[in-house]
């Protein structure tokens, strides 16, 4: 099977579709919406918007990345990861420049798709995206404090800023909601004690009627969904935004993070999903599904989606095996929607909060983190820390920008760290008659062993290279290279002047594919001449030989001419 061919799984599946297979797909379909309720209502909340257009997302971009993916098991909707990229959207540009935001990331996931860019997100590093995902996770239960300790804010107060947050919560811990607290933590404690006793039900689900019933039953003082929001239960409507050039040009940056952002999770989440049930996803087709997803939850009043993976997990886990256990997943949301969503009202917002703190604390992989720390080299411990950091105190798109500017910027010096260019030293064997067995340098060559990739960290490593006012020729054994840039070639360029204007030959051993390709395209073998490359040091060293004796000749000819001046 061609893993990289631009045909929905969901068609090649329904080859060998049976009655079987889709009795499994619509269970696990219906458990897995059972369990998106829940969090969906709660992400969108965390994401500053309706609890409605939680369910939206999952409905549509759910449906769209089911039906067109490249996963035989994926299932999207809204994701924590996005939550406080989208809340500080909303909160300075409205829900119109999220959904302008939300279609133009559509539309770069499109083209990715289509330029086969899915094994591209591979580069992006490991430390980065553990640095960005705690760091989210962090940010996600600092939001979430007001709720869970049932805090009043004064009017006017800004909480739009992780800083902020932090800075508002501890202005107005004074207001404490011990009644709130008491639903939370017991909230908490079922969604923590929950799956050791059944799997078979959402732990989210029973936490959302154990307070709803705390709330009713003892007539607790505690704000609740409907307190805060105008619930719907109104199928999505087509929204056309208000496109400018302006708008279009201010949410650029932030159409960029959520692409990559939908890129990363989704493609990590069909990973996982393939190690599960011994699969391969098609990444490409994986992305136009994903840009498709988007463009259709923003016209229809949701907010950016990508693959959950604990949805996914659990689509697997209940018997999930094709795209028809996503579709049957939206679908049934459908009718949650419009059947029960007016009782979203009673669920508690410490309740939302407890949900949450889950949530966050499924996704920091603190255990990956701290091992990450305790094993990994200082410069990948440096870019995880940093981005970690810089996604709580800042927010994902600087903490990417520096991540990825630290990672290459640290690679490169790790590859340069790694390149050498050492000068074979002449040895006397009468010296040491037990010494190692080495090659026999014809007089007036000097031998410059070349290893690791040449790139421009190491161009000036070149530039060091020294010859004596009796070298006649350098040999350049270059079997170590796999690798050379522009920058290199252009400083080999300048090696070679130097020798010309000296009169000294170079002479290159064992060039490798890409070198020579690039020495190639500059016009460097043509200039140096196609017989001073030897496949092998000891061709070279003949060859050596031959141009030294040449020169001794031609120097001797020179000289007679003189003298009979």
């Amino acid at each position: 099977m061609n893993r990289d061919k631009l045909k929905p799984m969901l068609f090649s599946n329904l080859k060998t579709y049976n009655g079987k297979k889709l009795v499994t797909d619509v269970v696990a379909g219906i458990i897995v919406a059972i369990i998106a309720l829940p969090l969906s209502i709660a992400l969108a909340l965390a994401s500053g918007v309706s609890p409605e257009q939680g369910i939206y997302t999952a409905i549509i971009a759910g449906f769209l990345i089911s039906f067109l993916g490249g996963s035989r098991v994926q299932i999207a909707g809204p994701t924590a990861a996005f939550a406080t990229i989208v809340a500080g959207i909303v909160a300075t540009k409205g829900m119109g420049g999220l959904a302008i935001a939300t279609i133009m990331a559509g539309i770069i996931l499109i083209i990715m798709g289509f330029l086969r860019l899915g094994s591209l997100i591979k580069f992006i590093p490991y430390t980065i995206t553990t640095g960005f995902t705690a760091g989210i996770a962090v940010t996600i239960v600092i939001g979430q404090v007001k709720d869970f300790l049932g805090l009043t804010y004064t009017a006017g107060t800004k909480t739009i800023e992780t800083m902020e947050k932090m800075e508002a919560i501890g202005n107005h811990i004074h207001t404490i909601n011990w009644q709130a607290v008491l639903v939370g933590v017991v909230c908490l404690a079922v969604l923590i004690v929950w799956p050791y006793i059944t799997d078979k039900i959402p732990g989210s689900l029973i936490a959302v009627l154990v307070g709803i019933a705390m709330v009713k039953l003892l007539n607790m003082n505690v704000s609740t969904i409907g307190n805060l929001y105008n619930i719907s239960n109104e199928l999505p409507k087509f929204q056309m935004p208000d496109f400018s050039f302006e708008t279009i040009k201010e949410m650029l940056p932030d159409a960029f993070t959520i692409a990559i952002l939908a890129a990363i999770e989704s493609l990590l989440s069909c990973v996982v999903a393939d190690g599960m049930i011994n699969s391969h996803h098609r990444s490409n087709m994986e992305l136009i599904a994903q840009g498709v997803g988007n463009i259709g939850s923003a016209f229809f009043g949701g907010i950016p989606a990508t693959g959950a993976i604990a949805r996914t997990a659990a689509n697997i886990k209940n018997g999930g095996r094709t795209p028809i256990a996503g579709i049957t997943h939206s679908l049934v949301l459908v009718l949650v929607l419009v059947l029960l969503m007016p009782y979203a009202a009673m669920i508690p917002m410490p309740t939302i909060a407890a949900i949450l703190f889950m949530v966050a604390y499924n996704m920091c992989q603190w255990r990956t983190f701290v091992h990450l720390c305790k094993t990994a080299p200082k410069s990948d411990i440096l870019v995880l820390v940093v981005t970690f950091f810089l996604t709580v105190l800042f927010d994902l798109v600087v903490a990417i920008e520096v991540g990825m500017l630290m990672a290459v910027v640290l690679f490169m010096k790790r590859m340069s760290d790694e390149s050498t260019v050492s000068g074979w030293k002449y040895y006397d064997p009468d010296e040491d008659p037990d010494g190692p067995e080495l090659k026999v340098l014809p007089k007036h060559v000097l031998v410059y062993e070349i290893s690791g990739p040449m790139f421009f960290g190491d161009a000036d490593r070149l530039a060091s290279i020294k010859f004596k006012e009796t070298t006649r020729v350098i040999i350049m054994r270059m079997r170590g290279v796999p690798a050379l840039d522009a920058t290199a070639m252009h400083a080999m360029d300048q090696l070679y002047s130097r020798c010309a204007e000296k009169g000294i030959r170079l002479v290159f051993s064992h060039v490798n594919e890409q070198p020579r390709h690039t020495m190639e395209k500059a016009g460097f073998i043509t200039k140096v001449g196609e017989d001073n490359f030897c496949p092998h040091i000891d061709d070279a060293l003949a060859w050596s030989e031959k141009l030294v004796a040449e020169a001794k000749k031609k120097a001797m000819a020179e000289a007679r001419e003189q003298a009979g001046k």
